[in-house]
Order: C-alpha cells, then structure tokens, then sequence
C-alpha cells in the first residue's frame, strides 16, 4: 500500500510553484510504501531509527517471523532480551517494550490519536518513549496518511527545498514560507523533496 494522492493534489502543488511543477513532471508519480497499522507503525519506527532501511527492514522481518502478527500482547509475551535478538539495541527494546505496555493497559489510547487534529497527535505521540517530534511527524504521514505534514526537523526535506530552490540554508522562517506554500498538501510536496534529495533529478545540486 502506497501514500495515495492524485491531480487534485499535483494541479494544486503545480499552480503554487513552478519550481515544483518542474520537478513533478520530470520525477511522475512517487510511490513510498505505507503502514495503517499505528501499533506496528509505531515499532518500526523505534527500530528504524539511527540505522539503514535495510537493516529497518531486515530486523523488522526477523520480528515478524517469530512473533507473527506484531500486537501490544505478541510484544508483551516476550522479554527485552528476545527483542533484542532481533538486532535492537536494549534501549529500543525497552521503548517498545514500554509503548506495548501503555496500549495494553489503556494508558495510551491508539485509537484516539486517529481523531486528532495534526498538532494534538504529534505531542500525543512524542509523548512516548523514544519518540520525538520528527518520528510522530513521520507516523502522520506514512501510517496516518496525513496530508499535510512538513517535517522541519528531517534533514533531507531540507536539502531538497535547497536543490530546487537554490538556498545555502534553510532556517525555520524560509521553512515557513515554503509550508504556507504548498499548504494543505505538504506531504505531497515532501515526497517529491525527498525524491530530489535522494538523486531523482541528477542535474540537481546541493547549494549549502
């Protein structure tokens, strides 16, 4: 399952900017792969963190092979140091370990964070352990499907908008102009800037 978005989104993006209108036609469409599940959301993203998309995706599959369906109850019915035998270090383990134990006993309320506004959930989230702001962002986007999440805190969201726009830094008042821009759709424009800091446009260059 992918993060879906369409004309309404790209015709908005394109008759905002013609900088991104540009790197819209020439990149197409930008498949990134989501998850709904917010429990397991959540885990890999404490997993993911500091480490390789590989390594995310080579731990995350050892996890699902021997706990099968990766729930608050599978994750409590094993110890740190079995999670940890996935390849975590002890201190994710602990984090996730903690975040399966507020869901089980209800001091965390996932379905609740569904009904939020964008602002309420990220502090909802960055409330649990191992989680900051760029991470709840993250789980916005690419579990939640919000569709208008603008991470100021993620480092290639910020070397792209540098490569289309030709900044040698981006701070938070031009970061700013950019979200007001491309509101009420940011995470498609993420996408495309992610694109772009990744190599999709090879003429393209860093200006920092």
């Amino acid at each position: 399952m992918y993060f879906k978005y369409g004309d309404e989104e790209i015709s908005y993006l394109k008759s905002k900017d013609k900088r991104l209108a540009e790197v819209i036609e020439k990149i197409g469409l930008v498949q990134r792969e989501i998850d709904t599940d917010l429990f397991s959301s959540v885990v890999r993203h404490i997993i993911g963190q500091q480490i390789s998309t590989k390594a995310q995706a080579t731990i995350w599959k050892r996890m699902q092979n021997d706990l099968g369906r990766v729930t608050a109850e599978t994750v409590l019915s094993v110890d740190a140091s079995q999670l940890q035998s996935y390849g975590i270090t002890f201190r994710k383990a602990n984090y996730i370990s903690d975040f399966a134990a507020k869901v089980h006993n209800g001091e965390f309320n996932a379905d609740a964070i569904w009904h939020m506004s964008d602002e309420d959930a990220i502090r909802e989230l960055s409330s649990l352990k191992g989680i900051g702001v760029w991470t709840a962002e993250m789980i916005l986007l690419f579990c939640m499907k919000r569709p208008n999440i603008f991470s100021y805190d993620d480092l290639a969201i910020r070397r792209g908008l540098r490569m289309v726009y030709h900044h040698r830094n981006i701070d938070r008042k031009l970061f700013e102009k950019y979200r007001r821009r491309f509101s009420p759709y940011c995470s498609v424009a993420s996408l495309y800037l992610w694109a772009v800091a990744g190599g999709a446009i090879p003429e393209m260059k860093d200006y920092k």
